[in-house]
C-alpha cells in the first residue's frame, strides 16, 4: 500500500463565518407544531407550484441558449428569515440582499441583483451565474410587510472579463473573469434602473441576450412574488407562516429518523482531488473530508460534523470556491442532496426535499482562510465548479466508508465546451454548452447515461445549433466503455462530434481528464474527459481540457467525449447476459466484455447471434481472479499515478 503525496496541512479551526450572522430560527414559537396539516400539504405544493411557474416562464421568455434552450438556472423561495423553503433543486442565497437592504425599507416592485462572489454569501460560485430577488409583500393592517422573496439565479452567456463566455481558464485574479456587481437595486418600486442594466449590459460581448434574459428573470420572480403574496391573501400571514416552520422542520425531522440513522457514530476521513487549475501543471488538489456522527446525547446534538481541514491551498488559477461564508450554509444545501442515498428505496430517495431543514444537521468546520474552499480575494473562482462537483463525491466516498459502500460509485457531470468567432454572414457568435456525463453504478442498479447535475438542464439540440452556429453536429451518442466496469456498471458520457463550416475557436472548462470518476467495492474508475480536433486526420491533435481558444479550421471535427461513471462492486460479478446485453446494445465492447468482465463472447453482432460461453467464462473469471492484486477500497483509475509520483492509491483509499 502506497500512500499519495502529502498535502500542505491546513489546522482546524471553528467554523468561519461572515461578518453578518443569520441564525436558523422559526417563525412561531411551536415551530408550526400547531399546523394544520392539510393545510401545511396545500402551501407546500402551491410554493412548489410557483416555483415551477416562475422557471417556466424564464424559459420562455429569455433569450440565450444556455438559459433558453440548455435551462441552467434555478428558482427557489424563501421566507423571511432567508430559509429555503423550497427543495427540489439548490439555489442561490437571500442574505446579501437581507445584509445589505434592511426589510423594512424594501418596496413592492423592488427587484434585487447580484453577482459577486466575495460579497454573496457563499451563494454565488462565479460571476457568469447572475442572480436577482424580489421581495413578497403581505399587508397585516400596518402596510405592506415584507413576507418571502423569490429568486432566480443562471449561468449567462457573457458578463465581460478576458474572453469570451467570461471563464478565463488561465485567470489568477478575479478582476479578469468579469464584471463584479454587489448587491444593487436592479427595479425601483416597479421601474427598471437603466443605469445599472446599462452598465452590465456595455460590459457583456452579448448586450441583447444579456438584457433578455435578466428582464425575462425579473418578470417572472415579479410574477412569482405576486402568487405567493396571493397565497398569504388567502390563507393570512400567521397561518401561512405556522405552515412555512412545519414544512422546514417536517424536513428535519425525516432526515434525522431516515438517514441519520442509517450512519453509525463514529468518524471517517476521505479525499479526492481536482487534477488541474489552468496556471500551475497538472498536480494533486485535495479536498478532504472527516466525517463525524455525533451520538443523540451529544450536548451540541445528534448531527454530522463535515471538517475540511486537509484541504488544499486556494490555487493560483480559477478553481477556488467561497464555501465558508454564513457557516456554510450554500454548501450544506449543496452536498445535503448526497446523503438521500441512504433512504430505503430509490423511490423514497426522490420524494426527499432538500429545503433549509438540513441545516440543523450539518456542523462545516473550515480550515483558515487561504484554500480552495476558503480563498482570499481577489482569488480567480470562475472553474470552481471542479471543486463543488468534487465535494459530492468526497462526501458520498466518506459515507461510503461508513455504511460499507451503500452509496453510488462517482459521477463528473459538468464541463463547458463551446466555439465562438464570425457566421457565414461575418456576424460574431458564442455557442457554449454543459456536457453532462454518465452517473456512477449503485448497489442496486447501473449507473445513469449521459446525466446534468442541474435538475431539467440538458445539451443544445442539434436542429437548434446547427440552424444558429457555422458547424455541423454530425454525431450525438454514448461514447463506448466510457462507464466503469462493476457488477452494476458505471453511466456512459457523451460522445459529441461537430464538424467547423468556418474557422473558429473552440473552449473547454472541464475537469476529469486525467483523474477519472472512482469506482468503488470492487468497481473500477470510468474513462475520463478527451477532446481530439481533426481525429484520424493530418492535424489531429488532443486539447488540454482547460482550453479558452484552441484554434479550429474550416473542416476540421471536433470529438468530445465526457467522463462515464465509476462502477460499484466487483466485475466478475456482474451477470454475463447482462454483459451481453451491454455489447449489444453498443455500451460495453467485445474486447471490454473479455478484460473487464472475463465473458467469452460466442456468436456474432452481425447477425443478431451474440451469446456467451458459460464454462469458458468461468474459467476466465478464475483466472482473472487469480492474477489481480489486493484491492483498495477505492478505484481511482491510471490517472492517479501520473499526479501521486506513482502511488496507485491513497492511503484513505483503505478501510
Amino acid at each position: 500500500m502506497t500512500a499519495a503525496p502529502a498535502t500542505e496541512p491546513a489546522t482546524a479551526v471553528p467554523s468561519a463565518k461572515a461578518p453578518t450572522q443569520f441564525p436558523f430560527a422559526s417563525l412561531t414559537a411551536d415551530a408550526g407544531a400547531a399546523a394544520d396539516p392539510v393545510l401545511v400539504e396545500i402551501v407546500q405544493g402551491s410554493l412548489a407550484s410557483v416555483e415551477m411557474e416562475v422557471e417556466t416562464a424564464i424559459g420562455r421568455t429569455s433569450r440565450s441558449p444556455m438559459i433558453r434552450d440548455a435551462h441552467d438556472f434555478r428558482a427557489g423561495i424563501h421566507d423571511r428569515l432567508l430559509r429555503k423553503l423550497t427543495g427540489r433543486s439548490y439555489s442561490a442565497l437571500v442574505h446579501p440582499i437581507a445584509r445589505d437592504f434592511p426589510l423594512e425599507e424594501m418596496r413592492p416592485g423592488d427587484v434585487f441583483f447580484h453577482n459577486d462572489v466575495y460579497e454573496s454569501e457563499g451563494g454565488i460560485g462565479h460571476l457568469p451565474d447572475l442572480c436577482v430577488t424580489v421581495p413578497v409583500f403581505h399587508d397585516s393592517g400596518n402596510g405592506p410587510e415584507v413576507v418571502a422573496f423569490v429568486q432566480a439565479f443562471g449561468h449567462h452567456d457573457d458578463i465581460g472579463g478576458a474572453v469570451p463566455g467570461s471563464m478565463p481558464s488561465h485567470a489568477t485574479s478575479v478582476f479578469e473573469e468579469g464584471l463584479m456587481v454587489p448587491p444593487i437595486k436592479l427595479w425601483d418600486q416597479g421601474v427598471p434602473v437603466r443605469s445599472a442594466l446599462r452598465i452590465m449590459t456595455r460590459n457583456s460581448r452579448m448586450p441583447e441576450s444579456l438584457a433578455a434574459d435578466l428582464d425575462a428573470e425579473c418578470s417572472a420572480c415579479l410574477m412569482g412574488a405576486q402568487r405567493l403574496g396571493e397565497l398569504f391573501d388567502r390563507y393570512g400571514r400567521d397561518t401561512v407562516e405556522a405552515c412555512f416552520d412545519a414544512i422546514i422542520d417536517r424536513t428535519t425531522q425525516t432526515y434525522r429518523r431516515e438517514i441519520l440513522s442509517k450512519i453509525p457514530v463514529g468518524s471517517w476521513v476521505w479525499e479526492d482531488y481536482a487534477e488541474h487549475d489552468g496556471v500551475d501543471e497538472p498536480q494533486l488538489h485535495t479536498q478532504r473530508i472527516t466525517l463525524t456522527r455525533t451520538p443523540a446525547e451529544d450536548p451540541d446534538g445528534e448531527r454530522i460534523v463535515i471538517d475540511f481541514a486537509g484541504t488544499s491551498p486556494q490555487a493560483k488559477g480559477p478553481i477556488n470556491h467561497c464555501g465558508d461564508y454564513s457557516d456554510g450554509v450554500f454548501l450544506k444545501k449543496w452536498l445535503a442532496p448526497i446523503l438521500r442515498n441512504l433512504a430505503d428505496t430509490p423511490e423514497r430517495m426522490a420524494e426527499l426535499d432538500v429545503n433549509e431543514g438540513i441545516i440543523p444537521l450539518i456542523e462545516m468546520r473550515f480550515p483558515p482562510k487561504g484554500t480552495l474552499l476558503t480563498p482570499e480575494f481577489p482569488a480567480p473562482t470562475n472553474a470552481r465548479t471542479f471543486v463543488i462537483l468534487r465535494l459530492l463525491g468526497v462526501l458520498a466516498g466518506v459515507v461510503a466508508k461508513a455504511v460499507d459502500g451503500r452509496m453510488p460509485a462517482d459521477q463528473e457531470t459538468i464541463r463547458y465546451t463551446g466555439v465562438y468567432g464570425d457566421d457565414l454572414e461575418g456576424r460574431p457568435y458564442l455557442m457554449r454548452e454543459v456536457l453532462g456525463g454518465g452517473s456512477g453504478g449503485r448497489y442496486y442498479a447501473d449507473g445513469e447515461d449521459t446525466i446534468h447535475v442541474v435538475p431539467d438542464s440538458r445539451n443544445l439540440p442539434s436542429e437548434f445549433t446547427e440552424s444558429r452556429f457555422p458547424f455541423l453536429v454530425e454525431k450525438l451518442g454514448l461514447a463506448m466503455d466510457s462507464g466503469g466496469a462493476g457488477q452494476f456498471r458505471g453511466g456512459l458520457g457523451y460522445e459529441k462530434h461537430i464538424r467547423m463550416l468556418k474557422d473558429g475557436h473552440f473552449m473547454s472548462i472541464a475537469d476529469r481528464s486525467i483523474l477519472a470518476c472512482w469506482g468503488v467495492k470492487g468497481g473500477q474508475a470510468g474513462r475520463p474527459f478527451e477532446v481530439v480536433i481533426d481525429p484520424d486526420g493530418p492535424n489531429e491533435r488532443v486539447v488540454e481540457a482547460l482550453a479558452d481558444d484552441e484554434p479550429v479550421k474550416a473542416g476540421e471535427v471536433i470529438r468530445i467525449r465526457t467522463t462515464g461513471g465509476g462502477g460499484w462492486g466487483d466485475p466478475l460479478a456482474r451477470e454475463p447476459e447482462m454483459v451481453v446485453r451491454d455489447v449489444v446494445w453498443r455500451k460495453v465492447s467485445p474486447e471490454a466484455a473479455l478484460a473487464d468482465y472475463g465473458v467469452v463472447l460466442t456468436g456474432s453482432l452481425d447477425n443478431d447471434t451474440l451469446g456467451f460461453d458459460a464454462d469458458a467464462t468461468e474459467q476466465r473469471r478464475a483466472q482473472l481472479r487469480e492474477d489481480r492484486p489486493e484491492q483498495a477500497f477505492f478505484h481511482r483509475g491510471p490517472g492517479y499515478a501520473q499526479l501521486s509520483g506513482g502511488a496507485e492509491v491513497a492511503d484513505v483509499d483503505w478501510l
